[in-house]
């Protein structure tokens, strides 16, 4: 079953069976098929109130939830790859195949996780530090005033350079993850430069994957924390909802602004600061936090070394 014709300025609901419904720009869009379209439903995703929020910021912006797909994030390269590159946002209750950083899989269960990838094109004069400003935004809206020293609220910290962690008295546990990838577009307005979007702007998508309810921990290097600790009662949808509108108004900052005026924020939750680390190079050092392009500094023997490889783990030693 699916609604056609919605108008442009309305964010109705469409449904279909077995596949999601095709794409009308400046609506949201609800695909669901047979046997999960109650389970859509029972979690009341805020698909109009995120496309009112945020179109006047992107003109064009879609919502589309899911129940299941492979990967929201591989789904939004695959239509960028083939020349749809409008701003869109892809829910899925359920990943299949859901990847992190370096292609480890990452786990999702519709109701105790959140996964969601925003695409959008975007024109930064600099691409450093992008995951990191990402991750200064989705922490701040999840806890926007860090807990007291002493406080049994879980502190939500960053770990260099895409991962949100839980700290406190239970130790460090692991909260979530950010994936971002990019991609060729041609033509198109920019979140950050609509007149340069077409020289120097690329398509990119933006995964965020969270832990709402308490994780098994078999098989995982850090335990695994949740929302539900960070503050109880909140779910799926209303996470997504305090999430999304500022990390749209923040790819717009860092479009214009790169990552600088974040390094402060960032430094307020580094996660590794002031702690002795181990570079999956072998090299050990303890970290000092990061540079304005969003490198990780670490002291080493040899002095002090700017950490911006992608490929480097980095874990306390």
């Amino acid at each position: 079953v699916r609604q056609p014709q919605l108008p442009r300025h309305a964010a109705g609901t469409q449904a279909r069976l077995g596949a999601a419904a095709p794409r009308q720009p400046g609506a949201a869009r609800w695909g669901t098929y047979q046997g999960a379209l109650m389970s859509a439903a029972a979690l009341r995703w805020p698909a109009e109130a995120l496309w009112e929020a945020v179109v006047p910021l992107l003109p064009g912006f879609t919502v589309e939830v899911l129940p299941e797909i492979d990967s929201t994030n591989t789904e939004l390269m695959r239509r960028a790859r083939a020349g749809q590159c409008d701003p869109v946002l892809l829910v899925a209750e359920q990943q299949t195949a859901g990847k992190g950083r370096m292609g480890r899989p990452w786990r999702s269960a519709a109701g105790a996780s959140l996964t969601f990838s925003l695409g959008l094109p975007l024109a930064p004069q600099d691409w450093s530090g992008l995951s990191l400003a990402v991750g200064v935004s989705v922490a701040e809206s999840l806890q926007p005033t860090l807990p007291a020293a002493g406080s049994s609220t879980p502190r939500v910290a960053l770990k260099w350079p895409n991962d949100l962690w839980l700290g406190g008295a239970q130790g460090d546990r692991k909260l979530g993850g950010i994936l971002v990838e990019t991609a060729s577009f041609v033509g198109g307005a920019s979140a950050g430069s609509p007149a340069t979007a077409a020289h120097s702007g690329r398509y990119v998508v933006i995964g965020v994957g969270l832990n709402v309810l308490p994780q098994d921990a078999a098989g995982l290097s850090l335990p695994p924390g949740s929302l539900q600790e960070v503050e109880p009662g909140l779910d799926a949808p209303t996470a997504l909802l305090r999430v999304v509108p500022p990390l749209v108004s923040m790819l717009q900052a860092f479009a214009q602004y790169g990552f600088a005026p974040l390094q402060p924020r960032f430094g307020l939750r580094d996660a590794l600061a002031g702690r002795s680390v181990q570079l999956s190079d072998g090299t050990q050092g303890e970290a000092h936090g990061v540079g304005e392009d969003g490198a990780l500094l670490v002291h080493t023997a040899r002095g002090m070394q700017a950490v911006t490889s992608a490929e480097i783990s980095v874990r306390p030693s």
